[in-house]
């Protein structure tokens, strides 16, 4: 491990301290651990956005689809 320095507000360090009695563990292991949550959702969310950007367009040139234009439209007709 390497050591880090962090600076907390007080109360970030009141309530940190409040949570690592309650859980019977040290202050720097909750912070690794919400590190390592912090890690994983900007994982989740980068693969997320990947793949959305690789899907944007895959229907563009595509004539085997119904018009759905037509469809939202005649949707929003009924629904009104």
């Amino acid at each position: 491990m390497v050591r880090t320095q962090i600076y907390l507000t007080e109360h970030q360090r009141d309530s940190l301290a409040a949570m690592a009695r309650a859980h019977g563990k040290k202050q720097s292991e909750l912070i690794r651990e919400a590190v390592d949550r912090l890690i994983d959702q900007g994982g989740r969310d980068e693969r997320r956005e990947r793949v959305l950007r690789q899907a944007a367009g895959i229907w563009k040139e595509r004539d085997d689809l119904p018009d759905f234009e037509a469809m939202r439209s005649e949707w929003d007709r009924y629904s009104r």
